[in-house]
């Protein structure tokens, strides 16, 4: 381990560097939304990449958001274990009115930390890796295994670029999403939203109401808008079930949330609102599926529906997930669990441990992330990055220096170490 050990005082003598390259990540304007916004940082990366050795694959998924994924082949692919970085290059929105002391996208340094959109979620985790891997590259050090970096766009607004990499069949033995962990490991919780709509095929005058809700009026109508408040009491009668019912370790309980977000409905005053949606965020635990939990909720709801009149010839239709909130107001974000005993699990918790002098976190991200994506589509995988989460998303969005010169030790160490691991090896290194 020489080597890495020369790399990692490299990485004290050139802090310079790594901060630059993260002051000029954050300097593109990324936010989403508005995004398609990401093709000059997406052709940055491109480059970045091209110059130390890695096949480049760009291609637009939205309009002037293109992902990229760079590709370096092992010297010997066959036998030594693969890996996927990921990170996503969009960031969150910035409103006029959020009072920053600079530019939100020109980046700067003040008390030990370096203050712009993005420092947290997640352009440092993304710096920290380019930056290892320029050492490594610089040192003329060839991976047995391969190493896939993967820049996706869309992550703010569940447009899933993961996804899309995944359908590329882009594939490794291991992946690492660099996204916000405060330095632990993580798996996450899963996120889907739906649509819950009831629409009746006639329509009323407002005048005909009486004739609805009053003896003898012999009207069978109803607003959908009041038959929805049903579906809401539903709603939070079946999030207290799962309070009392499901428990997942690291997580308070209850965490498993069902929130109303949005309520749209009728026409104007002079109509009985003949339809209402109701656009809902389902929260679920790392050992459920979001085709699970939105089964549940169908299956509840109309079990309610069954008990109304109204709702027996009008029963609630239900939309779930979507590949954009911009796009078709919708996302889904799948959960997935951290194996502790995994081999790259392990030597990512044995370089962490190198480099930081402490024993790791393992626990579970309150948030979601891309990761869900390349967990389901048959990939071990694991949240590891710089950042807190109080910083994410926040006026004066920051990182510390020390933080992201310690995650980037880290990400070199555990680079080198996975891509070095013969296939059929299988060890136990839990410090």
């Amino acid at each position: 381990m020489d080597i890495i050990n020369k790399l990692h005082n490299e990485i004290d003598e050139r802090k310079d560097e790594l901060i630059d390259l993260l002051k000029t990540l954050i300097s593109f304007k990324t936010p989403a939304p508005p995004a398609r916004n990401t093709n000059e940082a997406q052709q940055f990366m491109a480059e970045f990449l091209a110059k130390r050795a890695f096949k480049v694959d760009k291609w637009e998924v939205y309009q002037n958001d293109p992902n990229v994924v760079g590709t370096l082949k092992g010297i010997d692919s066959a036998n030594y274990q693969s890996l996927i970085i990921n990170g996503h290059i969009d960031v969150a929105e910035v409103s006029p009115d959020e009072k920053w002391e600079t530019d939100p996208f020109t980046p700067i340094v003040k008390d030990s930390a370096i203050i712009g959109r993005g420092a947290a979620d997640m352009k440092g985790g993304l710096a920290g890796a380019l930056f290892a891997i320029q050492l490594l590259h610089e040192a003329g050090i060839q991976l047995p295994g391969d190493l896939t970096f993967q820049s996706v766009i869309g992550e703010e607004v569940g447009e899933a670029g993961t996804l899309e990499c995944c359908k590329r069949g882009y594939t490794a033995d291991f992946a690492l999403v660099v996204d916000t962990s405060n330095l632990h490991i993580q798996g996450q919780g899963g996120v889907i939203t739906g649509w819950i709509t009831l629409k009746s095929e006639q329509t009323f005058h407002d005048a005909t109401r009486r004739q609805m809700i009053h003896a003898g009026g012999k009207l069978m109508g109803a607003s959908a808008i009041e038959k929805m408040t049903k579906i809401i009491n539903g709603l939070q009668e079946l999030e207290r079930h799962w309070a009392v019912m499901k428990s997942y370790p690291g997580f308070l309980p209850g965490t498993t949330t069902i929130n109303p977000a949005v309520i749209e409905g009728g026409r104007h005053a002079a109509f009985i609102a003949d339809e209402c949606r109701l656009w809902i965020t389902v929260h679920f635990y790392p050992n459920e599926t979001h085709e699970q939990v939105a089964k549940e909720v169908e299956d509840y709801i109309r079990n309610i529906a069954k008990g109304d009149l109204w709702m027996q010839e009008n029963p609630p239709i239900f939309e779930w997930g979507g590949t954009s909130m911009i796009e078709d107001r919708g996302e889904i974000f799948p959960s997935f669990e951290v194996d502790p005993d995994h081999e790259a699990v392990q030597k990512l918790m044995k370089s962490h441990a190198s480099v930081l002098n402490e024993k790791p976190v393992v626990d579970v991200s309150p948030s979601v992330t891309d990761g869900g994506w390349l967990g389901s589509s048959g990939i071990p995988t694991a949240i590891y990055g710089p950042g807190h989460l109080r910083h994410a998303h926040a006026v004066n969005e920051q990182l510390a220096i020390n933080e992201l010169v310690d995650y980037t030790k880290v990400m070199i160490q555990f680079i080198y170490d996975w891509t070095n691991s013969k296939k059929e090896e299988k060890h136990n290194e839990i410090q």
